[in-house]
């Protein structure tokens, strides 16, 4: 398969696709591309972090369902399902520090319902797990043979714990029952419908160029991170998905920058005047994060495509279309005629 052949409806295969959190960030991009792949889409969604306007352009669309559901509490899906793509968890620092009994939960109950669904109808199942399984990485860059350096009680560690668990959840299906599961480790992922202050970086640092206010940064701003443009990652799990690859497999940008140089591209695409503040380390921050995409490369014959530079200048734009801390003043959005 060709990195083009996931733009062809015929690469996927799927008459209907169930995506949980199919309203959060990653979860709306998905849902948008599976609909121009020709795909018939239910997302299922609790809104605790998505909102109902990452998906409003597709509520008349026909192929398009939605339906509030907590899938910790059980998935009741009656049509026939051919894939699954489990997102739903909180995914951004300030949601999985607000709500970790959720994320853990998320991880755990809400998988073990998504992997049931799958189980039910024999549908190809994909997981969205992270980078953040790799902890503070004594490896760089990282494959996915590392086992990783996390703190099981740390701050992060509601969301670190959760995401290693689903990820044991979906491989002991696969043993035991020969379900056709396959998970994504996916890295730094940026991008419009970012809430423009949720604790990752690239948003925060946006946010606070376009009102001027200091840029923060934590430490020395020596910390690096690979960023990856939302329209990449998207390409990549679909690719995962179309395949019969189990993973798991990397999926992320190699251009890996520190933060202190980001923070300076940032303000200077922004045309912002804001000073640089820097505070003291977060506990458990990674040091350096960077994928080897290698096994992405040769089985799904993937690649990022999107600079960093066209990446930020589209996210910027967006933010501005938005309006800076707009999302962040008005209550979340709630389904208004779930299906």
């Amino acid at each position: 398969m060709t990195d083009e052949a996931i733009r062809s409806p015929s690469s996927l295969r799927f008459p209907r696709a169930v995506v949980t959190g199919g309203c959060g960030f990653l979860g709306s991009h998905i849902c948008d591309a599976l609909i121009g792949a020709g795909v018939e889409v239910l997302a299922l969604d609790n809104f605790s972090t998505g909102t109902l306007d990452n998906v409003s352009h597709l509520l008349d669309d026909p192929r398009f369902s939605l339906r509030e559901t907590d899938v910790t509490c059980g998935i009741d899906v009656p049509e026939h399902v051919d894939l699954v793509l489990h997102l739903a968890s909180p995914a951004s620092p300030r949601d999985y520090t607000r709500l970790p009994l959720e994320t853990l939960a998320a991880g755990a109950a809400g998988t073990h319902a998504a992997l049931r669904l799958a189980l039910r109808d024999r549908a190809r199942f994909v997981l969205a797990s992270t980078s953040e399984v790799y902890g503070d990485p004594l490896q760089h860059p990282q494959s996915e043979t590392y086992w990783g350096h996390v703190n099981p009680v740390g701050p992060r560690a509601a969301y670190d714990e959760a995401k290693r668990y689903a990820e044991a959840l979906t491989i002991c299906f696969a043993r035991t029952y020969g379900l056709n599961t396959s998970i994504v480790r996916i890295f730094n992922t940026y991008g419009p419908r970012l809430q423009w202050n949720d604790g990752r970086v690239v948003p925060n640092l946006i946010g606070q160029a376009l009102l001027d206010e200091p840029l923060t940064l934590y430490g020395d701003g020596t910390q690096t991170r690979s960023l990856c443009y939302v329209s990449d990652t998207v390409r990549g799990i679909l690719a995962l998905a179309a395949s019969r690859f189990g993973g798991p497999v990397n999926i992320g940008s190699t251009e890996e920058v520190t933060v202190h140089s980001l923070a300076l591209r940032i303000r200077e695409l922004v045309g912002s005047h804001s000073a640089l503040r820097f505070l003291p380390p977060l506990p458990d921050d990674p040091c350096r994060r960077r994928p080897d995409i290698s096994l992405a490369r040769r089985e799904l014959r993937w690649r990022p495509r999107v600079s960093l530079g066209s990446g930020l200048r589209a996210t910027i734009a967006a933010f501005r279309a938005a309006g800076t801390g707009s999302s962040e003043s008005q209550p979340r959005s709630q389904a208004a005629n779930p299906s």
